[in-house]
């Protein structure tokens, strides 16, 4: 009878390689993939998620997609085990991953999982001990291969049942990929994107975002998140925030994420970035707003300036004087 694995496929190098050796022992493959608002490499057409449906179709093999939610934001705003040097909740989210891979197990049909994890790749979730607990506490205790370093852990169910070949398993451990590497170029694996995927939790210049969405928010809200990554932004009000493109890349996204309801707000006079008001359309807000978007552009200090602010298909101009300070605008700045 031909066994089943469902892998956990993040596009990078470990987890594909650990797929390879699965499919080269003879075992069906389907791969899970999750997405987050927290993935560096999140794209429209790349990115994590783009990444491992390549693979998945390289192998051809099915793929399912799943996004990382609400509950989600709840884990790490309060990680049972703990953060790393940032606000990444490694363990608590490796149990996440595998709770939710566990749960669709029986609904694919897989006899059990795969990652590509590799002991003492990372400091946090990939020590022999966090390993052990991240088995226990999302119910895979013997059902959870790690192809790449089996070798260090006793036999799982798979190997004691003769699913798979034990001898054929790995025993890669560090931080080091030089050994993935060799195996790529042994089993013909090629065009990667990179070694592994990041996580913005883990960016100490990011976390004071995250933190302040956490701070300001009665009902937490996945979009709140995606917004950090686009533009500067600044806490206006206490549920008021004013988000400010870098550049053109930026002001279209700001554009097309803009919701009902929500105010843009551009110099009419010159060339200036787009500035999105977010949250409590507060008019005291609105008007720090103003002033916190003229320091980004070349209007002259102390000058009146126009303000083109078009709101739920309405578009009017209004004034506001360009007096705010470099050091009053940087005091309301969240990263």
């Amino acid at each position: 009878m031909k066994r089943k694995a469902l892998a956990l496929l993040s596009g990078g190098l470990d987890s594909t390689l650990a797929v390879r050796l699965m499919l080269d022992m003879g075992i069906e493959v389907e791969a899970l993939n999750f997405t987050s608002p927290f993935c560096t490499c999140t794209g429209k057409n790349s990115g994590c998620k783009s990444e491992a449906v390549r693979v998945a179709q390289e192998f051809n093999i099915p793929i399912k997609v799943m996004h990382k939610g609400i509950d989600y934001l709840e884990v790490v705003r309060s990680p049972v085990h703990g953060y790393g040097k940032g606000l990444n909740p490694c363990v608590d989210c490796r149990i996440y991953l595998l709770r939710a891979a566990h749960a669709y197990m029986a609904e694919c049909g897989a006899d059990f999982i795969i990652t590509g994890e590799v002991l003492g790749q990372r400091p946090m979730s990939q020590r022999h001990d966090a390993m052990r607990l991240i088995e226990r506490e999302s119910g895979l205790e013997g059902l959870l291969l790690r192809p790449l370093s089996a070798q260090f852990f006793a036999p799982t169910i798979p190997e004691r049942e003769g699913w798979v070949d034990r001898e054929r398993l790995l025993a890669i451990r560090g931080r080091s990929r030089k050994e993935q590497f060799e195996l790529a170029e042994e089993l013909d694996v090629k065009n990667y994107p990179c070694p592994a995927g990041g996580c913005l939790l883990t960016e100490l210049s990011f976390v004071p975002k995250v933190q302040d969405v956490f701070d300001h928010s009665d009902q937490l809200d996945l979009r709140d998140f995606r917004l950090l990554k686009i533009g500067r932004h600044f806490r206006v009000g206490t549920r008021t925030k004013v988000i400010i493109g870098r550049n053109e890349a930026d002001n279209n996204l700001l554009e097309t994420v803009r919701q009902p309801g929500e105010a843009a707000i551009t110099w009419m006079d010159g060339n200036s970035p787009l500035g999105v008001v977010c949250g409590e359309q507060d008019p005291a807000a609105e008007r720090l707003a103003l002033g916190i978007l003229l320091r980004y552009t070349r209007a002259v200090q102390g000058a009146q300036c126009r303000i083109r602010l078009r709101r739920n298909g309405t578009e009017t101009v209004v004034t506001a004087d360009n007096l705010l300070s470099e050091e009053t605008v940087s005091s309301y700045i969240i990263a």
